[in-house]
């Protein structure tokens, strides 16, 4: 039996004992690649959803119907995927910014690579006295993720309209 100086432990023991620890070192280094390519597949699997692209609201118009504000929305798809629902919460402010009513409208479905026009009542408040619309969620959203946040708003009404 060959010895290791100092050692007292066979020759054949310490070469398995490097052996193992080599072993050890590899599958060390081994996890850590799976982990840094399991991260980097997350992450690429993460980044289409915030690529998504925007649904546009365009407060067109807003007119008078009897004793209601009647707004005109065009809504923006053409670049998005089908809406099975598309429901939103938007408040109307008066010219001091008081809130004064609260309404949820549902705009779908929506098609894909489609512009759609929907039209809606704020129901008890005239239109001379709504100062800013806001739209404050998405209520629903069938058929896409993240909807509040890949919508943008604008207005060619005589009221601003933001999120």
């Amino acid at each position: 039996m060959v010895q290791v100086r100092g050692r007292g432990m066979p020759l054949y023991r310490l070469k398995i004992w490097r052996l193992a620890l080599d072993t050890a070192a590899c599958l060390a280094l081994s996890l850590v690649f799976v982990v840094s390519f399991l991260a980097s597949a997350l992450a690429q699997d993460a980044a289409p959803a915030e690529k998504a692209p925007p649904i546009k609201l365009q407060l067109n118009r807003m007119e008078s119907a009897g004793e209601a504000c009647r707004a005109t929305m065009l809504v923006d798809n053409s670049r998005g995927t089908p809406l099975k629902s598309y429901k939103i919460d938007l408040f109307a402010f008066d010219t001091d910014g008081i809130a004064q009513k609260r309404v949820a409208v549902e705009l779908g479905p929506i098609p894909a690579r489609k512009t759609t026009v929907k039209i809606f009542d704020f129901p008890g408040i005239a239109c001379a006295k709504v100062g800013r619309v806001l739209l404050n969620d998405v209520l629903a959203c069938e058929g896409r993720d993240a909807c509040l946040e890949h919508t943008e708003t604008e207005t060619k009404a005589s009221v601003s309209f933001d999120r």
